[in-house]
């Protein structure tokens, strides 16, 4: 029934968010499961702007997953979505 396999494409790094309600904590890993980095962050736009850079320094294709979608999550969604960043 399928004979050829689908290409998916798999993103050079991973972004990682835990989500809390004054903080959160990001760890960025590659394809191997290496830890590239690992902060925690206020939920603050200056803050978030600062560690997106520092993420996309490291590689521009990145797949960012959070793990709430509302809430204490919504600005940094925002931010990652004005950015044209893809989200999980």
């Amino acid at each position: 029934m399928y004979d050829e396999l689908a290409e998916v494409a798999v993103p050079e790094i991973w972004a990682g968010m835990d989500i809390g309600k004054e903080h959160h904590h990001c760890v960025v890993i590659n394809d191997d499961g290496e830890r590239l980095l690992s902060r925690r962050v206020r939920n603050d736009e200056t803050e978030l702007l600062e560690l997106l850079s520092d993420v996309l320094a490291i590689s521009d294709d990145a797949l960012w997953a959070v793990d709430l979608n509302h809430g204490g999550a919504a600005l940094l969604i925002g931010l990652l979505v004005a950015h044209d960043q893809p989200v999980a």
